[in-house]
């Protein structure tokens, strides 16, 4: 099943059943006579808002995810607590509304009867969708490929309990040796497709979608290059639970269908921060644009009078995942800058920018245009700063981990931003990389905010790339 299949059925379940469950509860509130009414309520409107209400909810903590072999206890759990809290904020907004209409509160029974419905119904419709999931794997619709880092008996372990376990959705294609000479375990198991060397390779050529760690002995440089193999092909990266002090503090703890592996470096942000995030990108970028219109109509008529050439000045930036797009700027540098010399970074005292580049740069002006490349979704407001794919796959190659910045949204500001100056060579991208990466780390609302900030205190003080 398509990831948009999914999501579209999912959709389409909640929407029947919360539905369901508003006209079974106004059946049994209006027409039974168990709750004491003073006014019948308007059916449409209130189902309408109910309705909204709750896939808002189940949208920020997570319920239209991507689901793979998560257990249906899992699925449950999650709604139980999600609703929950949704109840419990409902509960006060109808006791506050009767309140301030003048009416006496509804009784608990009221809301306990309504939330007990809801969990039926809409628990029912999800666990029918994900038994349906887990039947179509079982049957070999939808599963994916899978690599085990590891020879020895922990290796083989896990290749059986994958094996047995059908509903996880798992072919393992073979093992990766830490030893390049091994060649018993060829001959016995005839399964071992290559070396760590060669595994980036093998992840494409098999489509790879998991990458098991299980290792007999402490290796830490070996999952090291493990991760740095893995970084840009976006598969899922695993390890055996006896390993995870290697990795304390880059792990969480994620049980896949009750099965004991552990994700290293997975997303650590939320479902419902990543949805809140992007909620206020949205929200703050319409604002901004509106309040920014005078000084954009201005810096457009003075970068025209002032040289010639386009107003905005387009150039392709690697974003999430690696995703090619074409951040929109200012234009700060005289017309086709690049044209003789080339891909390079700009410089202090750079002769290509224009006086009123200068001045809008140092104002942080040019970026006013990428608040559009924020509604389109290819950028935050906070985040690493996008590079041009040619200095990517240069960077890649001469520092580790550098592609680890592709794994979230990238941004108009960041901590890299507020905290050093702008890239003048490699020693700037491997200082601000700390920054990034220690941003990636420890993702959250409160990080972004601090960020917006401190980016305020920087534009006022023309802190930045002119300290």
């Amino acid at each position: 099943m398509s990831k948009k299949l999914e999501k579209i059925l999912i959709l389409l379940v909640d929407f029947f059943t919360i539905n369901l469950t508003m006209i079974l509860f106004f059946y049994f509130r209006v027409q039974t006579g168990w709750f004491n009414l003073l006014t019948e309520p308007a059916f449409l409107s209130t189902t309408a808002a109910v309705y909204l209400y709750w896939i808002i909810l189940f949208t920020f903590s997570g319920m239209y995810k991507t689901w793979f072999a998560s257990s249906r206890f899992d699925e449950f759990s999650t709604l139980f607590k999600t609703t929950f809290f949704g109840i419990f904020v409902l509960f006060f907004l109808i006791f506050y509304d009767d309140y301030m209409h003048g009416l006496p509160p509804n009784p608990p029974t009221f809301i306990i009867f309504y939330w007990g419905l809801l969990l039926i119904s809409v628990g029912s419709g999800r666990i029918i969708i994900r038994s349906v999931q887990r039947n179509l794997l079982i049957k070999g619709i939808g599963r994916r490929n899978a690599l085990i880092i590891g020879t020895g008996s922990s290796a083989l372990n896990i290749n059986q309990m994958i094996k047995k376990h059908r509903g996880l959705g798992l072919d393992i294609a073979g093992f990766i040796s830490t030893d390049p000479d091994e060649k018993n375990f060829e001959a016995i198991n005839g399964s071992l497709i290559g070396s760590i060397a060669i595994l980036k390779n093998l992840i494409y050529e098999n489509n790879i979608k998991t990458v098991i760690i299980a290792l007999e002995k402490r290796q830490e440089e070996v999952i090291s290059e493990v991760i740095e193999k893995c970084e840009g092909t976006n598969v899922s990266l695993k390890i055996v639970p006896d390993l995870y002090e290697i990795i304390s503090g880059q792990a969480r703890t994620s049980q896949i269908y009750g099965f004991p592996l552990i994700d290293i470096m997975p997303e650590l942000m939320p479902e419902w921060e990543k949805s809140m995030k992007r909620a206020i990108d949205i929200i703050i970028s319409l604002v901004f644009l509106v309040l920014s219109l005078p000084a954009t109509l201005l810096t457009a008529v003075a970068i025209k009078i002032e040289s010639k050439g386009p107003v905005f000045y387009k150039q392709e930036r690697m974003g999430l995942n690696g995703k090619i797009f074409k951040i929109i700027k200012f234009r700060s540098m005289i017309q086709d800058a690049e044209k003789k010399s080339g891909p390079v970074w700009s410089m202090k005292d750079d002769p290509r920018i224009t006086k009123i580049g200068r001045f809008i740069r140092r104002v942080r002006i040019d970026e006013i245009p990428q608040v559009i490349n924020i509604l389109k979704g290819e950028m935050s407001f906070v985040g690493p700063r996008p590079e041009r794919p040619y200095f990517v796959e240069k960077l890649s190659q001469e520092i580790p981990l550098y592609k680890r910045r592709l794994k979230v949204r990238p941004g108009i500001t960041g901590w890299a931003q507020v905290k050093h100056k702008y890239d003048e060579s490699v020693d700037d991208v491997k200082v601000k990389l700390r920054y990034d990466l220690f941003y990636i780390e420890n993702i959250s609302l409160r990080m972004d905010f601090k960020i917006l900030f401190r980016t305020v205190f920087v534009v006022l003080f023309g802190k930045g790339h002119y300290e």
